[in-house]
């Protein structure tokens, strides 16, 4: 049946497209910009109501430095670049953001090695750290509590929806279109020559229309969804990998002033999945807490799996929940940095949803660009937790130089 309606005028009412893009995130909208730009003509397709309504919303909105992650690493090399790309182009097209720093706090004896360990680490990915004694911090931010830091000047946090409404912008100017509460449908195929054949879903009032299409490249940046999403349009289930959903929890703090004009987070702790329960401020000004760190089961209470109810909106939807008893944890935690945190201050705010490649317990995974074969003109990105929003214009020129010149229309 016919394209989209959300695809029209009828010159994009076509049987073939040269690329398609699955998830109108922040990383496939970064890919959408940057493929267009490169002469390409570029679908996006996003079975929400809204562009980034998953993961990409549901973050922190920092601009990481690139501390943590394994030296050498896509995580440690696109955090460190994309975080200079991002910024920039937040200054050039007035997206808002404020270059905050970030204070990573010892806050016992044993944390002092850590803290070293920390910075030593960091500067391997080429990130400088300043090393600030408990009277320096007490200038900066004279709540916190702490017996050393490490300052990071470079850590920012960004109006994550703006970016990507930015980012959009630049791909539309490109000639890019977007097909909202559009999804990619089971029984997709590759084709011996590159892309796929794709068959797709329009959801939303009334009966589904279905229709099915050639995509001469396929861009799977579908977040929660991008091993389904990967499956659908033909890839081998061999070739997808194993997917872990873990949530993290965040709790604003409410009534009186803010108490930090710095991030301020603690030690990570070894053998989590996490940077622990941090403090962030937000562009309005205000405070909240988290993450923490829930592993999701493999499977909901009605027996579907989860990497199949990653593509139900719906579904997602109820799992954003935030219980209010897991608060309780949180004062403790916080407490360590911030000792006069009021008795009741934290309240519900928002989750997020992590895609994680390695299970509870295991070394934390790398992100995963898969190819899936030379020259299939299928990309897939996996396991695009944090730095994702950070790495997404490097993230975006990686795809481009995997993909190489554009397809023949």
């Amino acid at each position: 049946s016919s394209w989209p309606r959300a695809l029209w005028p009828p010159r994009l009412a076509m049987e073939r497209v040269q690329t398609l893009i699955v998830g109108a995130s922040v990383v496939g909208l970064a890919c959408a910009r940057a493929l267009a730009r490169s002469g390409r003509e570029v679908v996006v397709v996003d079975v929400g109501e809204r562009i980034g309504t998953g993961t990409s919303s549901r973050n922190s909105e920092v601009v990481h430095a690139g501390i943590y992650y394994a030296a050498g690493s896509l995580k440690a090399v696109h955090c460190v670049r994309g975080a200079e790309q991002l910024l920039r182009f937040c200054e050039e097209r007035g997206v808002s953001h404020r270059r905050c720093g970030k204070l990573i706090v010892a806050t016992s004896e044993n944390q002092r090695g850590e803290l070293a360990a920390v910075a030593e680490h960091a500067a391997r990915n080429g990130v400088h750290l300043l090393s600030i004694s408990a009277d320096d911090v007490r200038t900066l931010e004279p709540e916190v509590t702490c017996l050393e830091a490490l300052l990071s000047p470079k850590t920012a946090v960004v109006d994550s929806h703006g970016f990507m409404e930015a980012l959009l912008a630049d791909a539309q100017d490109a000639g890019a279109a977007l097909a909202l509460r559009t999804r990619i449908a089971r029984g997709g195929r590759l084709l011996p020559n590159g892309g796929a054949e794709v068959e797709a879903l329009e959801v939303g009032d009334g009966v589904p229309a279905t229709f099915r299409f050639e995509a001469r490249e396929v861009v799977n940046c579908a977040g929660l969804a991008a091993p389904q999403v990967a499956r659908d349009v033909g890839v081998p289930p061999a070739y997808v990998p194993k997917q872990h959903f873990c949530k993290g929890n965040y709790y604003a703090l409410q009534g009186g002033t803010r108490p930090f004009s710095h991030l301020v987070y603690p030690v990570p702790e070894p053998n989590t999945s996490g940077l622990g329960v941090h403090a962030t401020v937000d562009l309005a000004g205000h405070v909240r807490f988290g993450p923490d760190v829930e592993w999701l089961s493999a499977s909901l209470p009605d027996g579907r799996a989860m990497d199949d109810a990653a593509y139900d909106p719906a579904a997602i939807a109820a799992m954003y929940t935030v219980d209010p008893s897991r608060s309780e944890a949180f004062y403790g935690e916080v407490r360590r940095y911030w000792p006069a945190l009021p008795d009741g201050a934290l309240v519900p705010d928002y989750s997020g949803i992590r895609p994680k490649l390695s299970a509870k317990g295991e070394p934390a995974a790398d992100f995963l660009i898969a190819e899936h074969c030379a020259g299939s003109g299928v990309v897939s990105l996996f396991g695009i937790e944090s730095p994702g929003l950070t790495s997404s214009l490097s993230l975006a020129e990686e795809v481009c130089r995997r993909l190489g010149p554009p397809p023949p229309p």
